[in-house]
């Protein structure tokens, strides 16, 4: 029963971090550091940070002093002082160094992972680092450590993807593996030249030259003859066949799109691309939406989301399925950072859009 109840408050922390409303900074024009948290703007700092990076649910920054900081919670923590020469934010994670030691924050908490770290890869929830002084990979998931690959001296991996919360990789042993939710998976009993990862999915050509999707721990071959490409995203694949047909692998099963050579961008979710009459689509969730009559030069892909300003001069997003007129107005730039697009109007007049509402 206890174990139950465990399992239970687990998935409902894993569901809630992976719903979570992703954050939105900018600097006012007092020089504060705001943030956009849930709807609220929050003042976290009085100058202007000498390095910043957004996260899905922390923001991490070395303030004017160098001092460590990460914003998370609705607060910030103060880390350091003086100690933090690199960092890194994903979804869920900061990885960061102080000299050579490599630090996690998780949701609130830190761990020292190694005193001696030369390489590392951070995902979402996943990160896999070199530990020099065990001399091994190891990864942190979930809160745990788990052993990947012993180290061999003056080496490295000879190839690695790391997305989200799976990692796929060749080994010292010419073996392709994939550790996925801190399981090692013997996927294949040799190298292989060319994958791609992404959430819950890791796409390959195989020694036979066949093309395969791991998904969820279930295997697929999509295709006989390798693909002229391929992109993985979360939960889906875009690639174009051997022959010609652009096609989309999505809940465990393959979409042909058409016959023509597509130029395409994936997301997370979200896949954009031009259609034989130069159309401007998106693929989401098995829908596909029509954007423009042409292909813009220049969009943001992000999670959920597709940005853009059209030839009108609007800034237009399509988020979660829909398309949205953002606004009309000169604006001076514009980021989308996961499903958030933040854009200036004149000097120093910051809007947010989320979710259809303006902010």
């Amino acid at each position: 029963m206890l174990r139950s109840a465990l399992c239970i408050l687990l998935c409902f922390i894993s569901s809630f971090c992976a719903v979570a409303q992703p954050l939105a900074v900018y600097t006012d024009i007092q020089n504060q550091v705001m943030v956009w948290d849930k709807g609220m703007v929050r003042k976290i700092d009085y100058l202007p940070p000498s390095q910043m990076k957004v996260g899905r649910t922390a923001i991490p920054y070395l303030d004017n002093s160098r001092s460590f900081k990460i914003y998370y919670g609705g607060g910030v923590h103060e880390i350091n002082i003086g100690f933090t020469n690199a960092f890194y934010v994903s979804d869920n994670l900061v990885a960061y160094l102080n000299a050579k030691s490599l630090n996690v924050f998780d949701r609130g908490n830190i761990k020292r992972l190694t005193n001696i770290c030369d390489q590392y890869f951070l995902a979402d929830s996943v990160l896999l680092y070199l530990d020099g002084q065990r001399s091994m990979y190891s990864a942190y998931y979930n809160g745990q450590i788990y052993q990947i690959e012993g180290f061999i001296p003056d080496s490295v991996l000879p190839s690695v993807k790391v997305s989200d919360n799976i990692i796929a990789y060749n080994n010292f042993a010419n073996l392709f593996r994939i550790f996925f939710h801190g399981q090692i998976i013997a996927q294949e009993d040799y190298p292989v030249s060319s994958f791609d990862a992404g959430r819950n999915t890791v796409a390959y050509v195989d020694v036979n030259r066949q093309f395969k999707i791991f998904h969820n721990g279930q295997n697929f071959v999509a295709e006989d003859y390798p693909p002229q490409s391929y992109t993985v995203g979360d939960n889906l694949v875009a690639y174009v066949s051997n022959d010609g047909y652009f096609k989309i692998f999505y809940q465990d099963s393959i979409r042909t799109i058409g016959y023509f050579q597509p130029i395409y961008q994936v997301g997370d979710n979200v896949v954009g691309y031009r259609d034989p009459s130069g159309y401007f689509k998106a693929f989401y969730k098995g829908e596909i939406t029509d954007l423009e009559n042409y292909y813009p030069d220049n969009y943001v892909v992000q999670y959920n989301s597709i940005a853009y300003v059209n030839k009108a001069g609007v800034l237009r997003m399509f988020t979660e399925g829909e398309a949205y007129d953002v606004t009309n107005a000169t604006i001076e730039n514009w980021e989308l950072h996961y499903d958030v697009l933040k854009y200036q109007i004149g000097q120093n007049i910051f809007r947010i859009f989320y979710k259809g509402i303006d902010y």
